[in-house]
């Protein structure tokens, strides 16, 4: 198909859509079949991205392999110390971060006393260090040692793939589409690297917004016979659009004041959460779609949406629970302060141009706003020589290989 890419126009077929009739299958009666459907316009083609696009496709899809494959290693290590009857993880939340790296070194290097190893604890856990104490006392031999050094140098190798990909990965997008679509509560920057590379960047070769969500399989099947809905099923689609979609569903079900929150335990509400989160993914592909078509970026609703929606409903059902819990109810609603016919209000004098201008000059110079990190672990945008969007407030421009991004 790519060499013939440039030369025709090339037309991609489902095969389980033009497949022949069972026991009337040959090679040459598949392509007269093929020929019979195409001169009657029978063919649906499928999307085949461009050749950029497929190309960063591959960095992608690539990187996700990555991840699995230094999340199993994650795992082999905790094994290892679970076998040498070290309880790091009921510590320390995670056991490969700054401090559990640290032990884990220690232990490599032969240390076996627990007090010097919880000294190697950093940050907050400082103040743990009497329960670290009590969570390192093991029996670690030569073959535990041997795993964990070797485990570790396998993490260690991964990463560092991980991050000479996001380094490419960074200067073959658009960082202009990937502030937008990071505007988007759930999405991160690797959720708008998935974005692009799975949908692109046109949005001309879908129709609407459904036939986005069909191709994606994010969607409820359409099975009936005889009027009888059999199944709701998802159809089978781009599994890789959907893992990502699926995990910024988590991300946002989580989110405080968010419409996709509320969006999301209105759902479950109603239908469990695994329904819920395919719900709240197809949503944030709706919303991603309408973001890379119109060129706008993500506004949010609040969460009392459904509750502004028919506010006195909403009060009336409230009332009736607490009424069945036993509690006497009175509602008085804010009445807005009517100002009498007596009522003077006093106006201040005007001021003149000049002493405004002289009172403007007097008044201090603005202060430089200060960066200010949210409260958590320090995020890997430097290493991956990425543009940072963790700030509440704009960096000054740094010196990277891809252009800064202004923060939505």
């Amino acid at each position: 198909m790519v060499a013939l890419e440039g030369h025709f126009q090339l037309l991609l077929a489902n095969p389980f859509q033009v497949k022949a009739l069972p026991g009337k299958k040959t090679d040459k009666r598949d392509s007269y079949w093929l020929a019979e459907l195409l001169a009657h316009g029978l063919i649906a083609g499928s999307f085949v991205p461009p050749e950029k696009t497929r190309a960063l496709r591959d960095l992608t899809r690539y990187r996700v392999k990555l991840s699995e494959e230094m999340n199993r290693i994650q795992n082999r290590i905790h094994k290892v110390l679970e076998d040498a009857s070290i309880k790091l993880d009921t510590v320390v939340s995670h056991i490969l971060g700054g401090t559990g790296r640290s032990i884990i070194e220690g232990i490599i290097a032969g240390k076996e006393s627990p007090h010097q190893l919880a000294e190697r604890a950093q940050g907050s856990l400082r103040g743990k260090r009497a329960q670290l104490e009590l969570a390192l006392y093991g029996r670690v031999s030569d073959h535990h040692r041997f795993l964990l050094k070797e485990l570790l140098e396998d993490l260690q190798f991964v990463e560092a793939k991980i991050l000479r990909l996001d380094k490419t990965l960074s200067s073959s997008v658009d960082w202009e589409l990937v502030t937008r679509l990071c505007t988007i509560p759930g999405v991160d920057v690797i959720t708008a690297w998935t974005l692009l590379a799975e949908l692109g960047s046109d949005m001309r070769v879908f129709a609407n917004s459904k036939k986005v969500a069909s191709w994606a399989g994010l969607c409820p099947g359409n099975k009936e016979s005889g009027g009888k809905r059999l199944s709701g099923r998802t159809r089978k689609g781009n599994r890789w659009l959907r893992r990502g979609l699926c995990q910024a569903a988590w991300g946002a079900s989580r989110k405080k004041d968010c419409f996709l929150s509320a969006f999301f335990q209105r759902h479950k509400a109603q239908q469990g959460a695994q329904k819920a989160i395919i719900a709240t993914a197809h949503r944030l592909l709706v919303i991603a779609y309408c973001i890379l078509r119109d060129g706008t970026t993500y506004q949010e609703r609040g969460g009392d949406f459904y509750d502004q929606l028919n506010a006195a409903r909403t009060r009336q059902r409230l009332v009736e629970r607490l009424r069945r819990l036993g509690v006497q109810v009175t509602i008085s609603l804010p009445v807005p302060p009517v100002p009498s016919a007596s009522t003077s209000i006093a106006l201040a004098p005007a001021l003149p141009a000049q002493a405004l201008a002289q009172s403007a000059d007097n008044l201090p110079p603005p202060s430089p706003p200060v960066n200010k990190r949210r409260p958590g672990r320090p995020c890997k945008c430097a290493e991956r020589h990425i543009p940072c969007t963790h700030h509440r407030l704009p960096l000054a421009p740094t010196p990277l290989a891809t252009p800064p991004v202004a923060t939505p």
